[in-house]
C-alpha cells in the first residue's frame, strides 16, 4: 500500500485562510510579524538564560528548552505558509507534508511534556524548598528533558509511519495552513480505523495524562500555599506559579478549542482560527508572559543587552583606531 501511495500522490494543496488575493498581503504581513516576534522573543529568553549565571537554575533550564521548542513549533508551519503566499502557490509536496506533520507532532508533544515538567518543578520549589536543589539536581533535569524528547520522537515517528501506510486520491486539498495529523487521516481513502485509534489513545494518554500531572501538582501547591502563614510568603509563592499557569491555561484552552470547534461545527474555518491560537499566538506570547513580572529574567535580559552594547562599542572603537 505504501508503494501505491508514492505513485499516486506527489503533492497536496494547502488552502490556508482565504483564497481572496486582496487578503494575502494582510495575512502575510500579520503572520510574518508574529513569526519574527516569536523567534526573537524566545531566542532572547534562551540567550538571557545562558549569559546570566543567576538563571542557571532548573526553572530557567526548562524555560529555555520550552523557548527552543516554541521556535521549532512555529518554524515548522509558518515559513511554508509565508512562502506559498509569496509565490502565490498552494502546493506542498507529499514528502514535505509528511516532514511537516512529523515535526509538528514532535514539537507539540515536547510542549506538553515540558509544561508538565515545569509544573512538577514549581511543586518541588514551593512544597519542598529545603530539598529543592537535592531533588531537582542537574542529572534529573537533564533526564526529564531527555525523556520528553525520546517519548515525543517515538510518538511522532509512530504517527508518521502509520500515515505513510495510507493511500490517498490523486487530487488532495487540505483545508488548513499546514499538514496536520488529523487532516491527513481524514483525507485518506483507505481504512483509517487503526490511525484514529492510535491518535485518540495517544491524545488521552499523553495530553490527558500530562494535564492530570499539572492539575495534581498545582493542587499540592495550593495546599502548601495555604499552610504559609505570612501574606508576603503566599504572594511570593503564587507569583512564581502565575506565569506558568497562564501559559498552561492558554495552551490547553486553545488546543481544546480546536477539537471542540471542529467537532461542533465541522467548519474548517473555525478549526483554522482555533489552531492559530495555540500554534502561533501561544508561542508568541510565552516570552512576554514569563518576563512581564519576572525580575530575574528582566535582569538577565538587561545584562544580555549590556554585554552586546559593550561588544559593539569595543568593535566600533577598534575600527576607529584602525
Amino acid at each position: 500500500m505504501a508503494q501505491g501511495n508514492q505513485t499516486t500522490v506527489s503533492e497536496f494543496l494547502l488552502l490556508g485562510f482565504s483564497e481572496d488575493p486582496e487578503l494575502q498581503p494582510l495575512i502575510f504581513g500579520l503572520f510574518f510579524s508574529m513569526y519574527l516576534i516569536t523567534v526573537f522573543g524566545n531566542l532572547l529568553i534562551i540567550l538571557a538564560t545562558i549569559s546570566d549565571s543567576h538563571l542557571h537554575t532548573p526553572m530557567y533550564f526548562f524555560l529555555s528548552n520550552l523557548s527552543f521548542v516554541d521556535i521549532g513549533f512555529t518554524s515548522t508551519t509558518i515559513p511554508k505558509m509565508l512562502w506559498n503566499i509569496h509565490t502565490q502557490s498552494q502546493v506542498i509536496t507529499y514528502e514535505a507534508c509528511i516532514f511537516q506533520m512529523h515535526f509538528f507532532t514532535l514539537f507539540i508533544g515536547l510542549d506538553i511534556f515540558l509544561l508538565t515538567v515545569m509544573a512538577y518543578d514549581r511543586f518541588v520549589a514551593i512544597c519542598h524548598p529545603l530539598l529543592y536543589t537535592v531533588i531537582m539536581n542537574p542529572q534529573l533535569c537533564a533526564l526529564l528533558v531527555l525523556m520528553s524528547w525520546i517519548i515525543s520522537l517515538l510518538h511522532s515517528l509512530l504517527e508518521s509511519l502509520m500515515v505513510l501506510q495510507l493511500s490517498f486520491c490523486t487530487v488532495l486539498e487540505i483545508p488548513h495552513f499546514f499538514c496536520e495529523l488529523h487532516q491527513m487521516i481524514q483525507l485518506a481513502n483507505s481504512d483509517t480505523f487503526l490511525n484514529n485509534m492510535v491518535m485518540y489513545f495517544v491524545a488521552v494518554f499523553l495530553a490527558g495524562g500530562s494535564l492530570f500531572g499539572i492539575i495534581y501538582s498545582y493542587s499540592k501547591i495550593v495546599f502548601c500555599i495555604r499552610e504559609i502563614s505570612s501574606s508576603q510568603g503566599k504572594y511570593k509563592a503564587l507569583s512564581t506559579c502565575a506565569s506558568h499557569l497562564s501559559v498552561v491555561s492558554l495552551f490547553y484552552c486553545t488546543g481544546l478549542g480546536v477539537y471542540l470547534s471542529s467537532a461542533a461545527t465541522h467548519s474548517s474555518h473555525s478549526s483554522i482560527t482555533a489552531s492559530v491560537m495555540y500554534t502561533v499566538v501561544t508561542p508568541m506570547l510565552n516570552p512576554f508572559i514569563y518576563s512581564l513580572r519576572n525580575k530575574d529574567l528582566k535582569r538577565g535580559l538587561k545584562m544580555l543587552f549590556g554585554k552586546e552594547n559593550i561588544k559593539v562599542s569595543i568593535v566600533l572603537g577598534f575600527e576607529k583606531f584602525l
